[in-house]
């Protein structure tokens, strides 16, 4: 639960950002933000897959570049139902999607530090292996 609380407040923060990027997204206030950010994470979860796998032939000829067409839709439906933030246009919401995305991105891998606790599990026949990777590269 605390990692998907860390999310939810990231990508809060990528939200309060995209008003002073793109000038045709209004933000009014942290409680709009939070609320866009939930809305935004439910979206992603549940709709955004659905909808790469519906355009999923759209995507393959566009080289994935469609995925950011997703990702502005997404972010213009979450404007239009949260209250406290507005987008004029579609081109607005593309940016904003693409400035969330990127934000998002670079502060959750700052916090995940990079890599973390890995295990590999090696199985033959009867035996097994189980080896973790620690955070400092040694494996264990």
């Amino acid at each position: 639960m605390p990692g998907l609380l860390l999310r939810w407040l990231i990508t809060t923060v990528a939200v309060l950002v995209v008003p002073y990027l793109v000038s045709g997204v209004r933000v009014e206030g942290i409680g709009g933000a939070l609320l866009a950010a939930a809305i935004l994470g439910v979206l992603n979860a549940m709709v955004r897959p659905i909808l790469i796998l519906l355009t999923l032939p759209l995507t393959v000829v566009t080289l994935g570049l469609f995925i950011l067409v997703i990702n502005a839709l997404l972010f213009w439906l979450a404007a239009a139902v949260a209250p406290g933030i507005h987008v004029e246009s579609f081109w607005s919401a593309f940016f904003a999607g693409l400035i969330v995305s990127i934000v998002s991105w670079i502060m959750n891998s700052a916090v995940a530090g990079g890599a973390g606790e890995k295990t590999v599990i090696i199985t033959r026949w009867n035996d097994s292996l189980n080896m973790r990777r620690r955070k400092n590269g040694k494996w264990e």
